[in-house]
């Protein structure tokens, strides 16, 4: 591949007043924070009170995110490969900070499960439930990897859907209510919800990036995309809803009094949240698209 101009030398520049550089100017604000700053061993005396029912419910989330982080930090790549390859600087000089911010999501739930749950170098592979596997084991790699060869806009909308709509419009958002329904509601680990809370912040953008990437494609591709999303969301629906099933079927008493219908229920409201905007976004303007997620993050 060769190149023969740069956009910043030959009279176009940055478009300043485009979404992806609206995001990049908030990820410079918001999404410079440092895991190391949150002060986790405070809450050991909280996680140690905990009875073995509720570190055994904790757990399953804590190690869904820790691996669901992991995931999204080592599959996000072709991603950005593919938007680069399309020369769009700006959404690219965007995209950086979805890997740094991915990449933090890490590190502070592994210094969490090191510093309060002290597991070591234990595995906590056992909390990881069969469509959890499905989803983050095969088709998000499979998804967002396929663009390395074939980054085709029917691909791309897989990819993002995937990622962006599922993992963390759904699945995520529904685990910082799980979080809420837990911790904070018991007024315990005020550091883990600090932590929790800079993750939604951050997730809010990656999720207006992809709703406004999918608007894009859209837009530019016609019902050919349209169908590919509505066809894997509806695809991981049922996973997303087993996935719930699965995290709470081997409790003979649910800990911390919650009942996991209401997390069933919080889920399908995601995703019909998210399938609502997509549907809306068939017969809106890129930029209507644009200034409604902006005014979200």
């Amino acid at each position: 591949m060769k190149r023969t101009t740069y956009q910043t030398t030959n009279g176009t520049g940055l478009d300043r007043n485009s979404f992806p550089m609206k995001l990049w100017e908030k990820a410079k604000v918001y999404g410079v924070w440092n895991p190391n700053e949150f002060n986790f061993l405070a809450d050991k005396p909280d996680w140690d009170n905990l009875s073995q029912n509720e570190k055994k419910g904790l757990m399953n989330t804590l190690a869904q995110f820790q691996a669901g982080e992991e995931a999204v930090t080592l599959d996000l790549l072709p991603l950005i490969m593919a938007i680069a390859r399309e020369g769009r600087l700006e959404e690219e000089i965007y995209l950086t900070s979805f890997l740094w911010e991915e990449a933090k999501h890490v590190d502070g739930f592994n210094r969490f499960l090191t510093e309060v749950v002290e597991i070591g170098n234990e595995e906590i592979e056992s909390y990881i439930m069969p469509s959890y596997m499905t989803i983050f084991h095969e088709i998000l790699p499979e998804s967002l990897h396929l663009l390395t060869h074939d980054p085709s806009p029917v691909n791309m909308a897989r990819a993002s859907v995937t990622y962006n709509m599922i993992i963390e419009g759904t699945l995520a958002e529904t685990g910082y209510f799980v979080f809420h329904e837990t911790l904070e509601k018991n007024k315990i680990m005020p550091n883990m919800m600090k932590f929790v809370g800079k993750l939604k912040q951050d997730e809010s953008r990656h999720i207006a990036y992809g709703l406004y990437l999918l608007a894009r494609i859209i837009s530019e591709n016609g019902d050919e995309v349209w169908d590919a999303i509505q066809d894997q969301m509806n695809k991981l629906l049922p996973l997303v809803m087993n996935l719930i099933e699965e995290t709470y079927e081997d409790f003979e008493v649910i800990p911390f009094d919650i009942d996991p219908a209401t997390f069933t229920t919080y889920a399908m409201g995601q995703f019909q949240k998210r399938m609502g905007k997509l549907e809306k976004a068939r017969n809106q303007s890129v930029n209507e698209i644009a200034a409604e997620a902006l005014a979200e993050v």
